[in-house]
């Protein structure tokens, strides 16, 4: 069985999916201008700089603010992945792996402007009033009905499907438990069922309480984990400048076995490397819309620069941290895997302390990727059954209930089989490539719609070019898509009486 979840791995990953995936950000990234790297002080003064303007913490009913949007979206994606997902890179794929998820972070920035921006500007009411939006949504309007392509719902519904499936992943559940049984010692499956437990509490709290949690949690908890890092990395700099040497060699050479570490090949480094990347940033994934689809927004794009912050912050600062703290400690070629390799790199410095610093940020880290995951499923799945009202709700309340139990499963087939944290990221690896393929492959196909609305946010907000004063800046803003929308709508209602 597990020969056979690797070798998928392999197949799934392989360079065909690797060269498309960095051509289609590679692309987005040069049409685009480079627009993350040369508009970056625009970004920051409209994203982090702006957290206490009115239009950023501004909300309408059914929407979320950008500001909440925002770290509900960063909760999802700033996750354990960041500490357990990098040390298993660095572990599987060496030094040179980090290169390969810097590279991706750098044009996904692009990326998760893009998918956002088409996300929002598709987006609709559900029959509750409340805005949805994401892929599925300009899958769905642009290519289907705009374009009148008929992939267009068939792509949408394949995506939701593949979306909603990842849930048997387990909430983060391994990485928590093995990042505890590495600080603590404690067992695995007993920190398992406790965190269940707390993945019910949080699920049931609702998508309001979610937001309002992880803005305050999710920049707590990036400040703190960055600081500790780079208190390790300050005690370590001598060896800093020979580390990216070896991060940008090994990322073309591979990394020849040193220590405990079995050594790699170039490919197992460039594909660990990107995969761990596009699962951690989630640039590309088609989840962040998900999220950003409620946002109370004045422009499409400009809620598309909160994502290319959220990549900047979890991959280029809080990511690098975990890599630069695991390797200039040297504690990488100890032949230690997964959440084991950031205790120990942190214990060089703080001791026992260590581990307990690193065993609270992963809890945090959990609990706001949990949140934020759970709608991302919740999301998919109402769209799946968005024509038949009473039968989402039903849906939605057995999958609250399910969706913890799928900690435990996932956890005690890992652990009792013997097996470790490759094939937890390994099967996350699976996972991740069906629903990545299909997003990328709908924003090609959509890429000229993007940078429609690009350009008007630019004439807008930048003085670059001339207003249309013709164009709609969301779909919905066209009267003729506002009739059929009040049709259907209606329609809903009357399936719900």
């Amino acid at each position: 069985m597990v020969a056979f979840i690797n070798a998928l791995d392999g197949f799934l990953w392989g360079t065909p999916f690797l060269v498309f995936v960095m051509f289609v950000g590679i692309y987005f990234t040069i049409r685009g201008k480079f627009f993350p790297i040369t508009h970056f002080k625009h970004i920051l003064k409209n994203t982090v700089l702006s957290t206490k303007d009115k239009e950023a913490n501004a909300k309408a009913s059914g929407k979320l603010s950008p500001f909440e949007a925002f770290c509900v979206a960063v909760g999802g994606c700033v996750g354990t992945a960041n500490i357990s997902g990098v040390a298993t890179a660095i572990a599987t794929g060496g030094p040179g792996a980090i290169f390969w998820m810097w590279l991706w972070a750098f044009v996904g920035m692009m990326v998760k402007l893009v998918e956002i921006t088409l996300g929002l500007y598709y987006r609709q009411r559900d029959e509750a009033g409340n805005y949805t939006g994401g892929c599925m949504q300009y899958m769905e309007r642009g290519i289907g009905k705009e374009r009148g392509w008929k992939i267009g719902a068939p792509l949408a519904a394949i995506f939701a499907f593949s979306m909603f499936i990842q849930f048997v992943q387990g909430s983060q559940s391994y990485a928590i438990s093995d990042t505890i049984h590495a600080a603590f010692g404690t067992n695995m499956i007993l920190v398992t069922l406790i965190y269940t437990a707390f993945v019910y509490f949080v699920i049931w709290t609702g998508t309001q309480r979610i937001a309002n949690v992880a803005c305050k949690i999710v920049p707590f908890m990036c400040v703190v984990f960055v600081f500790g890092g780079l208190i390790v990395i300050a005690v370590n700099v001598k060896t800093i400048p020979g580390v990216f040497v070896q991060i940008f060699h090994d990322a073309f050479t591979g990394t020849a076995a040193f220590g405990g570490f079995m050594g790699t090949a170039v490919a197992k480094v460039v594909r660990t490397g990107v995969a761990r990347s596009v699962y951690s940033n989630e640039a590309g994934m088609g989840t962040s819309p998900m999220i950003h689809g409620s946002a109370d927004t004045i422009h499409p794009v400009r809620q598309g620069l909160w994502g290319t912050m959220e990549v900047f912050i979890d991959t280029i600062i809080v990511c690098s941290i975990t890599a630069l703290t695991i390797l200039c400690t040297g504690v990488w070629t100890s032949g230690a895997t997964g959440a084991t390799l950031s205790v120990m790199a942190f214990e060089t410095v703080f001791g026992k302390f260590g581990a307990v610093y690193i065993g609270v940020m992963t809890v945090l880290f959990g609990f706001t990727t949990t949140g934020g995951w759970y709608i991302f499923y919740q999301t998919a799945l109402a769209y799946l059954l968005k024509k038949w009202p009473r039968a989402k709700r039903r849906a939605a309340l057995i999958f609250k209930i399910i969706f913890p139990l799928t900690n435990v499963v996932i956890v005690s087939y890992i652990v009792l089989s013997g097996n470790g944290p490759d094939l937890f990221w390994t099967i996350i690896s699976i996972l991740t490539a069906p629903s990545t393929i299909i997003n990328l492959f709908g924003l090609l196909l959509m890429s000229g719609k993007f940078f429609q609305i690009f350009r008007d946010y630019k004439a807008r907000y930048l003085g670059v070019g001339a207003v249309d004063p013709n164009f709609h800046v969301f779909y919905d803003d066209d009267p003729a898509v506002q009739k059929e929308e009040e049709a259907r709508l209606a329609a809903l209602a009357r399936a719900d009486s």
